[in-house]
């Protein structure tokens, strides 16, 4: 019963609610003492042949008044009780959002996308049952066990009710057990339904790669084999489950049992009457429900401590990037500063970065080039504080980037990555994603700078047109320019393309290039690319190898040097002529 105590924060919460409908439900089962007790004295007038025609409507009258109070006062306690329990999936699930949201990309890359998903689906609906079938079984099973039993051993007979009791230790020790073997399956199960569908999301993410290479067989088969395992893991739970009632109603057999066995016995020697007796049958049959309950509340409970502690194991997960102590909330500005000795990701041993070191004055256009893995991506993320130094510092306008709160600096900062998500939206709202008051004459004019206005308007609905999941219904230079242009409308001190024009041709790239030369001539512009005629006019261009500065310089500069950023451009540049055919074997 842990999870109850692990829960007491919102029972705590809405106190009020809970405590009037455990009321109700107590009261509920008080009432339905009446019906039983009713039927006894009918019996015992019926066999003394002292019943009357008033009487008779008497006790009719007080049962049909019992059953209209029971009605209402169960429904009464339903709304209090299940209300406030999706009151807590709700929180639960605002929480995970919240916390996911905070979390750094370090989680995300220990984590699946299944699994979280998984968290913020079924275990919070098994815990938000344990919050109303829990409560409900608890507090039903123990009022109505004890309430039932203790009217049968006070009013009828109290040795009748012993020898009616003697199969229930046998009974709890069951349920017991049968418990323990249910939060081991329940959560192997639970397990196996976020491995599905993390491969869900994965393959339907990806179902253009998978056609493409002709997989769907292969993946279907996959599929197929997580089903067969998420089904034998739930029958593996249903198997438990499925002992519970027949068990139960095993030893209420026994019970009903002993109790016509010696209740009989009892009549036979004068110590009870046939209405007693009738009577207390009737009571015996009102602890079936209660011994259902208490085996279905183990199964409730177990369920629910299992997926409340896969939730709070998560929450539990600490913040990696989190503000400074005594960090202010400023947008910063200025000149960007690189003082770093050596950068290692964490978990793993090799520096990523080392003897990073450069100034980038306010206003001026930085170049980052270089080959595949060599740490572009990570020094511009650094900048963001998706990871923090640990060995160096950053610094705009001469404050460390520390000093300022996360808020402030990504602020100031807009961010265009290589992976270019668009949401199932319209396209005017993917650009002012991040501007959400944006007017379309500004949305209009960020898309133009980013050279896609065009585009957009050839659509047969315009900037209304709504835009696939994660775009897929554009082309990848579309989805780029439309991402150049959301971080555009931002207007923001700093802007950061990291490899964002790899899918456009050469003239709309120096479109964009001359459109954010016009537009930013005063604001500091950070751009990393493979392709080196989107650097050729920044004012300062470094060439990183194996995680180092290897050149650093102007394109007139480095192209003087010869080294290996002129052995880069001169390759690019025969690779363009020999597209366009310039060039002959």
């Amino acid at each position: 019963m842990r999870v109850f105590l692990d829960l007491m924060w919102f029972f705590k919460m809405h106190k009020l609610r809970y405590l009037a409908g455990i009321t109700l439900l107590m009261l509920v089962a008080i009432l339905s003492l009446i019906p039983p007790h009713a039927v006894g004295v009918i019996i015992d007038d019926m066999q003394a042949k002292t019943l009357t025609s008033g009487v008779l409507v008497y006790w009719v009258l007080v049962l049909g008044a019992t059953a209209a109070i029971i009605y209402v006062l169960r429904y009464l306690w339903r709304i209090l009780l299940f209300g406030a329990a999706m009151q807590l999936a709700a929180l639960l699930r605002e929480r995970l959002y919240q916390h996911f949201t905070k979390l750094s990309p370090q989680f995300y890359h220990q984590n699946r996308i299944g699994d979280l998903m998984a968290h913020s689906t079924n275990d919070v609906q098994a815990i938000e049952q344990t919050a109303t079938d829990g409560v409900l079984t608890l507090v039903d099973s123990i009022t109505t066990g004890v309430v039932v039993i203790a009217t049968m051993a006070s009013t009828i007979s109290w040795k009748l009710t012993l020898i009616a009791l003697i199969p229930m230790p046998l009974m709890a020790l069951a349920t017991a057990h049968y418990g323990k073997l249910m939060h081991e399956r329940f959560h192997k199960a639970q397990a196996a339904f976020a491995d599905i569908t993390e491969k869900t999301q994965e393959n339907i993410a990806g179902v253009r790669v998978i056609k493409a290479f002709g997989q769907e067989d292969v993946e279907t088969q996959s599929f197929a084999d997580l089903s067969l395992d998420v089904v034998q893991k739930n029958i593996a739970v249903a198997r438990i489950d499925a002992l519970f009632d027949p068990t139960i109603s095993l030893f209420v057999g026994v019970s009903y049992l002993l109790s016509v066995g010696f209740g009989a016995y009892f009549v036979t020697r004068g110590a009870m009457n046939i209405g007693s007796l009738t009577t207390f049958t009737l009571y015996l049959g009102q602890l079936i429900w209660p011994m259902l309950a208490f085996g279905w509340l183990f199964n409730i409970v177990e369920r629910g401590r299992a997926s409340n502690d896969r939730v709070r194991t998560l929450l539990a997960v600490k913040e990696d990037i989190v503000n400074r102590d005594g960090a202010i909330d400023r947008v910063p500005t200025g000149d960007i500063s690189y003082d770093l000795h050596t950068f290692t990701y964490p978990h793993t041993t090799t520096p990523v970065l080392r003897d990073i070191h450069f100034d980038l004055a306010k206003g001026q256009t930085l170049g980052i080039v270089g080959r595949t893995g060599t740490g572009k991506t990570t020094l511009l993320k650094l900048l963001l504080r998706e990871f923090d130094c640990t060995d160096g510092d950053i610094s705009i306008g001469g404050d460390s980037i520390y000093r300022v709160t996360l808020d402030a600096l990504r602020g100031a900062i807009a961010y265009v990555p290589q992976d270019h998500f668009l949401f199932s939206a319209s396209i005017a709202n993917n650009i002012a994603f991040a501007r959400a008051t944006a007017q379309m004459p500004e949305i209009q004019q960020a898309a133009k700078m980013a050279v896609i206005h065009d585009d957009i308007v050839r659509f047969p609905e315009g900037y209304a047109t709504l835009v696939g999941e994660r775009g897929v219904t554009l082309s990848g230079g579309q989805k780029q320019r439309l991402s150049i242009a959301r971080a555009l409308l931002m207007e923001a001190e700093i802007l950061i393309l990291d490899d964002s024009l790899s899918a456009v041709d050469a003239k709309t790239e120096s479109m964009i290039l001359e459109a954010l030369r016009q537009e930013r001539r005063n604001k500091t512009t950070l751009i990393a690319t493979h392709r080196l005629s989107a650097v050729e006019q920044a004012d300062l261009i470094l060439v990183l190898e194996d995680g180092q500065i290897a050149e650093r310089g102007t394109h007139d500069e480095l192209m003087r040097q010869g080294g290996l950023y002129a052995a880069m451009y001169e390759r690019q540049q025969l690779e363009v002529l020999v597209e366009h055919g310039g060039v002959s074997a």
